[in-house]
């Protein structure tokens, strides 16, 4: 959702932030640009609706030299996809150029208060009025472009990351942080800019991630500098990211998508290496035995996650209170946040994010830190916010997930929840031993079986191409498998644009079976062995009503062979593992339909893969 990139140093800008645009592509956006300031001091801004390509050939003719400059990827808030409407935006007289991620919630006082004072805007957006702020402050107080930051910035609410460049001070980038992510790379000679260290790391794996309420002065000449909205000194820390180029690139294959479904065997290995012995089967997660007291004693677990995270969680409900004994509440980050929830210092507050920079999880995080309960991450990205922002957690470990639609992030915090819920009814002594090494065991299997079900990806996407036709899918799952249901129906609405709407097998009855006919394709989710006989039934009465059904199946189940009209078959495992090898035919079946109807794959209309506000 948006992305930033900006350069200064001694090499040409243009073609370092071109390339990080097309880095951040996988973000979602609808519209791109860039400033640079060339040798002669000219201030040049270039930005137009589409994508970054577009840009790419609209630069063919224009001056884009210049050895400083700033770049963005929008993704529309205020004001629809347009060239006028994409970033950067320049101040009225033209000589400070903006870019700007989040949402500016006081705009429109903003903005008449400065119409007021005879400004006018070209565009919709909350960020030329940012700009020309920043741009009134500066020409009221007659003050330097850093203290004009500093100054607006405490008029303004709301989230963002800005970078800022001025046609007069040619060596200098500012930028600046709130509730949006922000790097700051360290070359040699040089400093480098991004929403995502990913985007950057050809050039250097020395980063300083920028916090809130910060606002960084990169000058070419000098140390970086950072301080706070007061203008009090601010700590730098560097960190070192080590971060695989090949892990950026598709590998010869057309999508990320079918990459990172493909990568999940390494991933998943990549997850629990470390984490369990293969000797003896046992977890380790330094987050709970550093923190033992709080798990033994914690009275409730609360998850806030949103979208495939949340579907996550609903699993990881399912492991703890089983395994752990421990009452478990699921909410979607965004609802917690606003409905004034009742949170104790025996609570344990669970956020899960990919990306670990998700508004609305963010803001669910502040609220229970400051209700003192104990906040506990897993997420993906190695220095977000989230990881920055809790009292402990656990890296899924799974690497840069570039497509939109989430896969290998799934399965991987699927898999830490499973390694959780072990390491934490062993501290509360509420597993036995035998149960305890099942699952360990099972865990340890997970890439060799997820290999396996790969096997199993020309049979699916032969079935994908005779279910293209539908306009509805119904998913059902019981059990552990029905938030993979949830994800299924989910996965197939991200990238193939065909509704779809995942249930308990058990509530079809309870309206959805009206829908059924022969033009409604129904996926049930049929491994649970405690519910077998039950989801049998399910399948026989959509059978009875004319519906078609593709069943995932243990293997060697022949009952439900000789039912469905199509069936994928999946590894033995315990059955509170079983989502994690259910949902990869699912990806595989979603990216299938997606690619025989044409779509983006990796690129979905209206989506952005790091959710940074509201």
């Amino acid at each position: 959702m948006c992305g930033i990139v900006g350069y200064i140093g001694g090499q040409e800008a243009a073609p370092i932030l071109l390339k990080g645009l097309h880095r951040l592509e996988y973000r979602g956006y609808d519209s791109a640009g860039l400033a640079l300031v060339n040798q002669s001091g000219d201030l040049n801004v270039y930005k137009c609706k589409g994508k970054v390509s577009d840009l790419e050939d609209y630069l063919m003719d224009k001056d884009a030299t210049g050895t400083i400059g700033i770049a963005h990827t929008r993704w529309a808030t205020h004001g629809i996809p347009d060239n006028v409407n994409a970033h950067p935006h320049f101040s009225r007289s033209g000589k400070i150029a903006l870019i700007h991620n989040g949402i500016i919630e006081n705009y429109r006082v903003i903005k008449d208060a400065l119409i007021a004072n005879g400004y006018t805007f070209r565009s919709n957006t909350d960020s030329e009025v940012l700009v020309n702020l920043i741009e009134y402050v500066r020409d009221t107080h007659g003050c330097s472009l850093e203290e004009a930051v500093r100054v607006a910035l405490k008029q303004v609410v709301g989230a963002y990351a800005i970078a800022i460049l001025e046609k007069d001070n040619p060596d200098e980038i500012i930028a600046a942080r709130q509730s949006s992510p922000m790097v700051i790379g360290i070359g040699n000679g040089e400093y480098f800019l991004s929403s995502d260290a990913a985007s950057i790391i050809d050039y250097t794996n020395d980063f300083v991630y920028v916090k809130d309420g910060e606002v960084a002065i990169i000058n070419r000449h000098k140390p970086l500098s950072i301080v706070n909205l007061d203008n009090q000194p601010a700590s730098i820390d560097i960190t070192k990211l080590e971060l695989s180029i090949s892990e950026l690139e598709k590998g010869g294959y057309d999508h990320f998508m079918l990459k990172e479904i493909n990568e999940q065997p390494r991933t998943i290995f990549d997850c629990i290496r470390g984490r369990i012995s293969p000797e003896t089967g046992e977890v380790k997660l330094s987050g709970v035995t550093d923190n033992r007291e709080k798990f033994i004693n914690a009275r409730r677990i609360i998850f806030v996650a949103c979208g495939t995270s949340w579907h996550a969680s609903l699993i990881g409900e399912h492991l703890i209170e089983d395994i752990c004994r421990i009452p478990v509440e699921v909410e979607y980050a965004s609802e917690f946040r606003y409905r004034n929830p009742i949170i104790r210092p025996d609570d344990i507050v669970i956020a899960v994010s990919q990306s670990g920079e998700t508004a609305d999880t963010l803001a669910a995080i502040r609220l229970a830190k400051e209700a003192g309960a104990f906040v506990y991450g897993i997420c993906n990205v190695v220095g977000s916010s989230i990881a920055r922002g809790t009292d402990s957690g656990t890296y899924i470990h799974v690497g840069p997930e570039i497509g939109v639609a989430s896969t290998k992030a799934f399965t991987g915090q699927v898999t830490v929840m499973a390694m959780l819920a072990l390491a934490i009814g062993k501290e509360r002594g509420t597993v036995s031993d035998e149960y305890y090494r099942e699952v360990s065991e099972g865990i340890l299997s997970l890439p060799d079986k997820i290999a396996e079900v790969l096997r199993e990806d020309e049979h699916i996407a032969g079935l994908s191409k005779v279910f293209t036709y539908a306009r509805n899918f119904i998913y059902l799952g019981r059990g552990y498998n029905y938030p993979a249901a949830l994800e299924g129906a989910l996965k197939l609405k991200e990238i193939s644009y065909i509704h779809a709407e995942g249930y308990p097998a058990a509530e079809m009855k309870h309206g959805p079976i009206a829908l059924i006919d022969a033009e409604m394709p129904t996926v049930v989710i049929a491994t649970g062995q405690d519910t077998y006989e039950k989801t049998i039934s399910n399948i026989e009465e959509i059978k009875a009503r004319g519906g078609r059904i593709i069943a995932l199946v243990r293997k060697g189940d022949t009952r439900i062979l000789g039912i469905a009209d199509k069936v994928i078959e999946i590894p033995e495992i315990t059955e509170c593992l079983t989502p994690i090898l259910s949902s990869i035919p699912l990806q595989l079946m979603a990216y299938h339909i997606a690619v025989c109807k044409g779509r983006n794959v990796d690129q979905p209309r209206n989506l952005a893969k790091s959710v940074t506000v509201e």
